[in-house]
């Protein structure tokens, strides 16, 4: 039976567009590209998980708007199981719009986010964890996500942090999580530098953490000291999704409960995450990758 975890977070209708370079104010341009999916850091890793075998279920706003209609097919389309927070919303839903620079793979985005909404857990959440080996959360839906990893560690749930950017809750999030993934832009209050971000994760009670740092090594830690895990070196043709990926990844590859986790298998599951990740910036678009070889430019 594949592994079930729990993905509670952001969920957006992302319009991505390949484009030459990014225009100046006023320029219009003719993109070589598009791509149109559902988005969002749990939602990426959700699909991802579900990609990889496991069986995910995502816990997220997307409502009854006609674009909606465009989520909930692309989720389906991957195996991933909704439980909307929001089934009867009308207004459209959280959307991404995204341009992507070929040839280097950056990547501009703007998005309203979850800023609209300020959603509690919802009946029956007990169930669903306890349904699940694990919980990842991304830090959107604060309330949902301190209720999810605080029932999870309840139920002995091993629970996954994807730390994109330090958000509104936060602070109160981190004693219930076992495993944190943040990237560079993570800055907690007085960490200016990736050991102390890592110092700052470990004194609030996560005990395995990690900053992701784009092509340059993961720095990581466990009960030990830091160190660094080398990635693979990719030509990129988008990054956009990429640290989402690699949350995936993560989550299907660390051990089913926290107890079994050593630094071994931590940076074992990091070096697999980094390789689906650089594996996923080979084409365009947060999902071209799952069925073209790397390389493969789609924009």
């Amino acid at each position: 039976m594949a592994a079930s975890v729990l993905f509670a977070g952001l969920t957006t209708l992302d319009l991505v567009q390949s484009v030459e370079r990014m225009p100046s104010p006023d320029e219009k341009v003719t993109a070589l590209g598009q791509a149109i999916s559902a988005g969002g850091p749990a939602t990426n890793a959700a699909v991802t998980f579900s990609f990889l075998g496991g069986s995910a279920t995502l816990l997220s706003a997307v409502g009854a708007h006609p674009l909606a209609e465009v989520i909930t097919a692309d989720l389906a389309e991957h195996a991933v199981r909704l439980v909307d927070l929001t089934p009867g919303a009308r207004d459209a839903p959280a959307m991404s719009t995204i341009m992507v620079t070929r040839g280097t793979g950056d990547r501009a985005v703007v998005s309203v986010n979850a800023a609209r909404h300020d959603l509690g857990p919802p009946p029956g959440l007990s169930e669903l964890i306890s349904g699940s080996r694990a919980v990842h959360v991304d830090g959107h839906h604060p309330r949902v996500a301190r209720a999810a990893a605080r029932l999870a560690r309840d139920l002995g749930r091993l629970t996954v942090l994807d730390g994109g950017s330090w958000k509104p809750g936060t602070a109160e999030l981190l004693p219930h999580i076992d495993v944190a993934v943040v990237s560079a832009d993570f800055r907690p209050p007085g960490a200016e530098t990736p050991e102390a971000t890592l110092a700052f994760l470990r004194a609030s009670g996560v005990r395995w953490a990690a900053v992701t740092r784009g092509p340059g090594p993961v720095l990581w830690q466990g009960p030990g000291e830091a160190r660094p895990l080398p990635v693979p070196a990719v030509d990129p043709v988008d990054t956009l999704g990429a640290g989402d990926v690699f949350h995936g990844a993560l989550t299907f590859a660390l051990p089913p409960v926290v107890t079994d986790l050593t630094e071994d298998a931590f940076a074992g599951a990091l070096g697999f995450a980094a390789s689906v990740a650089a594996a996923s910036c080979g084409s365009f678009g947060t999902r071209s990758w799952m069925r073209a070889p790397p390389g493969s430019d789609r924009g």
